[in-house]
């Protein structure tokens, strides 16, 4: 996978797979096939797309929130795999920091169990002394810059090139 380019030789992964509140019509797509596309194209794609997405999130969160994230903690599926950790570093151009377990939601929920057990005093000596870095990715930020040119001068505007195709299909 680390053998494709940034942007996959111009392959780009539109991946609202489902519908919300916010996108009723949402659908996924994939564009830039070309006959140099290849099975890794498409994987790496898919990944770059969900992460365009979750960039995108990002920005919201720190706009609506008025605070700047500065790191990412990542667990499950993807996590496992260090590629998939590493592009997400160069995305986002902060650092990703995998825990030690894949099951984030039931440390999640044993956090704030032992909390409200005042086992810990709050949330975060709860995090503090459950949590732990397994690895640290760094981002590349050359890498990050080549992502983010195709995050605003591509990925920012395929949803809305879609959307009268999506309403159609309805």
């Amino acid at each position: 996978m680390m053998d494709i380019p940034i942007g996959c030789d111009g392959l780009l992964c539109n991946p609202y797979f489902t519908a919300g509140v916010s996108m009723p019509v949402a659908k996924g797509a994939i564009v830039g096939f070309s006959d140099m596309t290849t099975k890794m194209h498409i994987y790496r794609s898919i990944i770059e797309g969900i992460n365009f997405a979750l960039f995108e999130g990002k920005r919201t969160m720190e706009k609506r929130g008025r605070k700047n994230i500065k790191s990412i903690y990542v667990a499950g599926g993807g996590s496992k795999s260090p590629q998939i950790c590493q592009i997400t570093a160069d995305m986002f151009g902060l650092p990703v920091y995998r825990i030690q377990t894949n099951e984030a939601g039931a440390l999640g929920s044993a956090i704030v169990a032992f909390t409200s057990k005042k086992i810990f005093k709050d949330i975060n000596e709860a995090i503090e002394s459950m949590v732990h870095i397994k690895h640290v990715f760094m981002p590349d930020m050359d890498k990050h810059r080549k992502y983010l040119k195709i995050f605003e001068t591509q990925f920012i505007k395929i949803f809305g090139k879609l959307l009268p195709l999506y309403k159609k299909s309805i």
